[in-house]
């Protein structure tokens, strides 16, 4: 096998296209999961039947059905609803409904985590409920849950290239035109999986840097 790095200089232009999708759908959907999350866990925290049993229905099916199983839905099925999105909105979307049934997980542990004495302590002072969630539950709820948070970030990243699915270039997606049309395989892909190795390892140093941070 003979290595040719003119490959990878004519790659190279796909590939940053590829890169700025590919960190695209993970910015917005690492958004979208957090936010979702966070809605779906203080929902199943509602007192009644009537909203915690919808919501956990959704989620629980949401997370036991195929990422690519929705991808296909929201893509080929709403259109024929009405409902017609771009092949990148729909991918970012429902790699953050995805994994926001999964950071609801981790929220929910947060929250059950915070001292029952910071409960009593925010009613003692006659908190509002909005007060007592924003300003004493919801940060040390956070804090602790941080690690577990970063972690689905790199499980998203390396889920990204499902999307091409739906005909989503990312970073895979280029590599897999390019070798097509060039016949060459090795170095398209050998930079792809070095990309992927780098901003996996650039998030973890992040996501600890975050940690001690918020550790003080």
């Amino acid at each position: 096998m003979n290595w040719d790095w003119s490959a990878v200089s004519d790659f190279m232009p796909d590939f940053w296209k590829g890169l700025l999708v590919t960190l695209q759908i993970l910015v917005f959907g690492s958004l979208i999961s957090f936010a979702l999350g966070l809605v779906w866990a203080l929902l199943m925290r509602v007192p009644s039947r009537w909203v915690t049993w919808p919501v956990g229905a959704v989620t629980e099916f949401v997370r036991n059905t195929p990422l690519l199983v929705q991808l296909f839905f929201l893509f080929y099925v709403l259109p024929e609803w009405g409902l017609t999105f771009s092949a990148l909105a729909t991918g970012v979307f429902a790699i953050g409904l995805h994994y926001s049934t999964y950071t609801m997980q981790v929220y929910r542990a947060g929250i059950e985590a915070v001292p029952v004495g910071q409960w009593e302590a925010a009613t003692a002072l006659n908190l509002p409920l909005r007060r007592t969630w924003t300003a004493v539950i919801l940060p040390q709820a956070v804090r602790r849950v941080v690690p577990a948070l970063g972690n689905y970030v790199i499980a998203m990243l390396k889920d990204t290239p499902m999307l091409m699915a739906i005909t989503v270039l990312e970073m895979l997606g280029h590599a897999r035109l390019f070798s097509q049309e060039h016949f060459q395989f090795t170095e398209p892909l050998t930079v792809i999986g070095a990309a992927f190795i780098v901003i996996s390892y650039l998030a973890s140093l992040a996501l600890r840097a975050l940690e001690r941070r918020l550790a003080h």
